[in-house]
């Protein structure tokens, strides 16, 4: 099957996340049969998600999808451990112990693409690890996989048929590149540096850090005048990326970069079919200096995402897809997401990466239980790595997790919470 040169572009590891559930200790659910029976079932409608990647040269420059019906790795747990026992679900090393991992020095075509973990807790309470390939799906995709999975284990029919076709996002001969592009190209290194090795060795360490739905009306409020009405995503990020400025201690002049990505399967003409399983999410970089971020008002930083989302047309996202096919060797762009790699992209100090998770369809997967009681990512790989997420019940607030250098979290706390 044919991959998209925006689906090479990509680390060939799996995006890991977690489901937590509060089951009685008594409950005679037999969540691992469920699980697996309507796995096998999710699997014969989602195909590609049960074949393997291989490639297409001796050099690993491309690949494409072998649906050989392979299947997905299934593994069961108990641990003594309690759901309390994880406090606010931060992304540490305990909760990527719960999702299944692979050796990715083996040959590609014998890693999975779906990887899943059902662990038992002392409590009764279960967690449902996964790991899905960043190559097959994106954040839509992969909700639109699980939601309909979870639909199965209750019985119930699935809501859309997923489109399979990925050649929708093969680039015409016409098209070529008629932009800058500057997400393919290195982020700013901090003035005085040469590469980013030190920083890259530098010990981090995670948070997860609330935002009552107050706290962001608050935010909205200040970002917000007659002359713009921002988003939520674009105030929060904001908000952030100005405190990793203060909280790393730039110089005025350093120039920074926020990575993040942006759906385009309504933006591209004509827009992709319903259901588009695949990656449709552009990366995209606002930048600014951290003395313009830090000395002006929150609009600025949320004005320059604002910016940075609006140049993603039809015509940005051609010349995105000539520039990639007319890259002769993808790999370098797939060690993006690999912690302790020391080639290819890295968006730690100066920069950061901040991904939302506010629009997709990833949370309430109710596999014959009840809903979850919390999702979220299963680790945070790098330094500047954040993920926005809406809170399980609802209520309008947010919980950001984030990744930073240990010398630099304290300070970035006392920033991210003085200056609402």
């Amino acid at each position: 099957m044919y991959i998209p040169e925006l689906d090479q572009a990509i680390a060939i590891t799996h995006a890991p996340t977690i489901y937590f559930y509060r089951l009685e200790k008594e409950s005679k659910i037999n969540a691992a049969e469920i699980l697996k029976d309507s796995l096998s079932k999710a699997l014969v409608v989602f195909y590609p998600l049960a074949g393997r990647l291989q490639y297409i040269d001796q050099e690993g420059l491309r690949m494409e999808l072998d649906c050989n019906s392979m299947g997905a790795l299934f593994l069961e747990a108990e641990s003594e451990a309690k759901i309390d026992d994880y406090e606010d679900f931060r992304p540490t090393p305990d909760i990527r112990a719960l999702i299944p991992s692979v050796e990715y020095n083996k040959p590609i075509h014998e890693l999975p693409l779906v990887l899943v973990q059902l662990t038992k807790f002392s409590c009764g309470g279960i967690s449902v690890g996964l790991g899905i390939s960043h190559v097959l799906a994106d954040g839509l995709a992969a909700g639109h996989f699980i939601s309909n999975w979870a639909r199965i284990a209750r019985g119930e029919q699935i809501d859309h048929i997923p489109f399979l076709d990925r050649t929708k996002l093969r680039p015409e001969e016409s098209w070529a590149p008629s932009f800058d592009q500057p997400e393919f190209k290195p982020p700013p290194l901090l003035i005085g540096h040469s590469s980013n090795l030190e920083e890259r060795k530098k010990e981090t360490t995670v948070a997860m850090l609330k935002l009552s739905e107050n706290q962001i009306q608050e935010l909205k409020k200040r970002a917000n005048s007659t002359d713009s009405t921002f988003t939520r995503y674009e105030v929060v990020a904001g908000h952030v990326w100005r405190c990793a400025c203060k909280a790393r201690g730039h110089k005025s002049e350093q120039v920074t970069n926020m990575r993040f990505a942006v759906d385009f399967r309504n933006r591209v003409k004509p827009p992709l079919p319903k259901g588009y399983f695949g990656n449709a999410a552009l990366p995209t970089v606002a930048i600014a200096t951290s003395g313009e971020l830090v000395s002006k008002s929150l609009a600025y930083a949320s004005g320059k995402i604002r910016q940075a989302k609006e140049k993603i047309t039809n015509e940005y996202i051609r010349s995105s897809l000539a520039f990639l096919k007319n890259e002769p060797n993808l790999s370098r762009f797939r060690h993006f997401h690999i912690a302790g790699y020391t080639q290819g992209i890295f968006y730690g100090n100066p920069n950061i990466a901040i991904t939302s998770w506010s629009i997709v369809s990833l949370f309430g997967a109710d596999f014959g239980w009840g809903k979850e009681i919390y999702f979220g990512p299963g680790t945070l790989a790098y330094d500047g790595k954040s993920f926005i997420i809406p809170n399980n019940n609802e209520d309008g607030s947010f919980g950001v997790a984030l990744c930073l250098q240990v010398e630099h979290m304290n300070t970035f706390k006392k920033f991210f919470y003085e200056d609402i």
